[in-house]
């Protein structure tokens, strides 16, 4: 077993929903409040599910109360089985034989990510994806993203891996990622499959940089150093 333990964000890293999720929320808010378009201007990238919706909530002047957040993401999730079925959703280039590879090796992989875990799980099923994670942290166990490592661990920890922060690394596609890797003393191989560029990956801190998990040598060397 290795002695590190990998943790995978979705959304830019392993798929591209073809925008599933942000009209899922833009006909949930439609719903609910008579407002169109409502996350037009949010910038989503690397922030969880609730607390984009907290923000749109209050752009437009409605109480960010749990009531109304609880019922956002009933409709949300409604709505994402619905537009997850659409002829632009892809798995990102190199991620299946990654995961493949990582999976022959025995190296324990899970998610980290600011999806609900319902929505992260009607995501990763609809590309044949889910197989790979058998636990994570997910925005459903905490708002700020920050918070969500420590809760991964434990959770594979339930499950008798027991591998400290310090030992993981996280794989993802924004600076938000970068830093909630950080706080904790975790490891982050960044991507630029996302809205972020090589750059501002790099100023953020990630360790190794990559143009895509097509990279496949250059992940498996990273996520090998030190075992």
């Amino acid at each position: 077993m290795s002695n590190k333990l990998l943790l995978f964000d979705i959304d830019g890293t392993l798929i591209d929903t073809g925008q599933a999720g942000t009209r899922a929320l833009d006909r949930a808010f439609l719903h609910l409040f008579g407002i169109r378009d409502a996350f037009k201007g949010i910038r989503m990238a690397g922030k969880t599910d609730i607390q984009i919706i907290r923000e749109c909530l209050r752009i437009h002047g409605i109480p960010d109360s749990i009531d109304e957040i609880n019922g956002m993401v009933r409709m949300y999730i409604d709505l994402l089985t619905e537009e997850i079925e659409n002829p632009w959703r892809s798995v990102m280039a190199g991620v299946v034989d990654l995961l493949e590879t990582l999976k022959a090796d025995g190296r324990p992989m899970g998610l980290l990510t600011g999806n609900i875990e319902e929505g992260a799980r009607i995501k990763l099923n609809a590309l044949g994806l889910n197989r790979y994670f058998p636990a994570g942290a997910f925005g459903s166990d905490h708002e700020d993203r920050d918070m969500l490592l420590p809760i991964a661990v434990e959770r594979f920890s339930a499950l008798g891996i027991n591998i400290p922060p310090e030992q993981c690394i996280v794989i993802g596609d924004t600076p938000r990622d970068v830093r909630c890797a950080r706080v904790h003393g975790a490891s982050c191989i960044a991507v630029s499959t996302g809205s972020y560029n090589r750059e501002a990956l790099m100023e953020a801190g990630a360790d190794l940089v990559l143009e895509s998990l097509e990279n496949r040598e250059a992940c498996l060397g990273f996520m090998s150093a030190g075992l």
